[in-house]
């Protein structure tokens, strides 16, 4: 009797919990349902003309160079000029005899016009605009174009060829300008943009970075301690910026070495701190003003160094003196061995160049040396540097 009472409690429970089972199926299914699998994703913001900027720890992270290029673009501009160029005619049409008959009938040398492009970087809000000499080299008529449409006819301020760097300045009123940054804190890896006219097809911006510092002896300028970097520079960028992620100003670009005459990915600045003296003696002064010593030197190699009994290698052997000049008055003499001025060695012939050149005419330096084996020393009265007639080569 028992075992017959608990097998109809089991059945009853069953009944009771496959009723329960039934209404919950048919009346609330939504309670059997098991909750989504939850998707860990991350994703950009939604679209707002920006890049996101936030890191996975919530801290900034610059992943856009936006915000660099809106600082200093707008101070790029593009640069046409013009050149009158009258064109050789045939040599024989210049001969007396010929113009003896024929004079009244001669055709007159036909003129065209030369049109180029580059790029420069208003620096002012008086209208300065630093670009490259061989940018404005024997133009006619200068043209500026702003980003924001604006165009005027600039006026050639001074120019430069020793660095390849002119000033210019339009009149336009509230322009935007760029910022000089510190061009001596670049590194080597940094990253930089380069912004101009390339082909004349519109402002541009490339990337790269500082690829090397402080290169000269490429034959380029005079006076050279460039910025080398791997940002694609073409013809038409040359005078416009290259900028660091700041959007600071921290050189002007000149050049590119090329096979092919477009970007190979070495191109050269000048530096924002050279530039920037190189404006302002512009400007305050009409010209540049370099200190000159009136000698022309050779580095010293092994064998000269050998043949003539100086222990250092290290220094510069005179070749020549300007008859009058500030070198020959002090007594320096040919094959004299330079090694020190001020006291600062001399290492090669692109040291004593910067280090003359920097001072002002009138200074007095202390020149170091060895004369036919005996040391010996000489004070010279530094003068301005003559100007040069020599022209740059051309340069994209």
């Amino acid at each position: 009797m028992a075992l017959s009472k608990q097998i109809t409690l089991i059945f009853k429970a069953i009944t009771v919990g496959l009723a329960a089972a039934f209404v919950v199926i048919f009346l609330k299914p939504e309670l059997l349902q098991t909750s989504p699998p939850v998707v860990e994703i991350r994703q950009t913001t939604p679209a707002t003309g920006e890049t996101a900027r936030t890191s996975r720890s919530g801290n900034l992270a610059q992943l856009s160079f936006a915000p660099a290029v809106q600082t200093a673009a707008p101070a790029v501009v593009n640069i046409f000029t013009r050149k009158r160029v009258i064109e050789k005619r045939n040599p024989l049409l210049d001969d007396p005899l010929f113009r003896r008959f024929f004079s009244d009938n001669l055709p007159a040398p036909r003129e065209r016009m030369e049109n180029s492009l580059g790029s420069g970087v208003i620096v002012s809000p008086q209208g300065y605009i630093l670009t490259n000499y061989h940018v404005i080299q024997s133009a006619d008529d200068v043209v500026v174009l702003l980003r924001d449409g604006r165009s005027d006819v600039a006026q050639v301020v001074g120019s430069d060829p020793e660095t390849d760097l002119a000033v210019l300045k339009i009149s336009l009123r509230e322009i935007p300008t760029i910022t000089l940054g510190n061009s001596e804190s670049l590194h080597v890896g940094d990253l930089v943009l380069a912004i101009g006219n390339p082909f004349g097809v519109g402002q541009t911006v490339t990337m790269g970075i500082v690829s090397a510092t402080g290169r000269n002896q490429l034959g380029i300028n005079t006076f050279e301690n460039f910025i080398q970097t791997d940002a694609a520079i073409n013809p038409g960028n040359s005078g416009g910026a290259l900028v660091n992620l700041r959007g600071d100003l921290v050189g002007i670009n000149t050049a590119i070495f090329s096979r092919s005459g477009g970007s190979q990915g070495i191109g050269f600045a000048i530096p924002a701190k050279l530039a920037n003296g190189v404006m302002r003696q512009i400007i305050e002064q009409g010209r540049v003003v370099r200190g000159w010593l009136g000698i022309e030197a050779q580095d010293l190699t092994a064998q000269l160094a050998d043949s003539l009994g100086v222990e250092r290698i290290e220094g510069v052997i005179v070749t020549n003196l300007l008859r009058g000049g500030p070198a020959h008055q002090a007594g320096v003499r040919p094959g004299d061995v330079l090694t020190e001025i001020d006291g600062a060695p001399i290492r090669n012939t692109r040291t004593v160049l910067d280090l003359v050149t920097r001072r002002s005419p009138g200074t007095r330096l202390r020149l170091g040396g060895v004369r036919a084996g005996s040391k010996f020393s000489a004070e010279i009265t530094v003068r301005e540097r003559p100007l040069t007639s020599a022209e740059p080569p051309q340069r994209p």
